[in-house]
């Protein structure tokens, strides 16, 4: 992973800062590529690991259909209100699939982890409810792009 802070070092996350932000976040915006060269945005949740942001996406989704033409994505996680509070993640790289898609539920050790992750985070469970309609994106990231306004001076 590359830490691309062109800009803004003194207002760029530590390792730990990003971490505890992706953590407590709960959504993300998505960044594919449309078949015509057109960026397509969505919103999705995710968890995040430490390493990978793992996406669980519709398989029948214009997202999901893109990423199995084109694997390159970015992610923005962003927060705040104020011009002070304004803080967040940018996330690029390409889309893993992982397991089954849609995913039922079969064994798949990989997903162990980020299916407790998720289904604790967004649905206060200790397994994770299959739909039979989304399955897994892993993201690894090459690059990472991070800001904290609230770093900035005040005054």
């Amino acid at each position: 992973m590359t830490v691309t802070q062109r800009r803004g070092r003194r207002i760029m996350m530590t390792p730990a800062e990003l971490d505890a932000f992706l953590t407590e976040q709960r959504t993300c915006r998505v960044a594919t590529v449309s078949a015509d060269g057109r960026p397509h945005i969505s919103a999705l949740w995710f968890a995040w690991d430490g390493t990978a942001l793992w996406l669980y996406s519709l398989t029948r989704s214009r997202r999901w259909a893109e990423l199995r033409r084109d694997p390159r994505l970015s992610v923005i996680v962003d927060d705040g209100h104020d011009y002070g509070e304004l803080r967040g993640v940018e996330l690029s790289g390409e889309a893993a699939f992982v397991g089954e898609a849609p995913r039922s539920g079969a064994p798949c050790p990989e997903l162990d982890a980020p299916e407790r992750m998720f289904a604790a985070k967004y649905f206060g469970l200790d397994a994770m409810p299959h739909d039979g309609r989304h399955a897994w994106l892993r993201l690894v990231p090459d690059t990472v792009s991070s800001w904290d306004f609230r770093k900035l001076p005040q005054g």
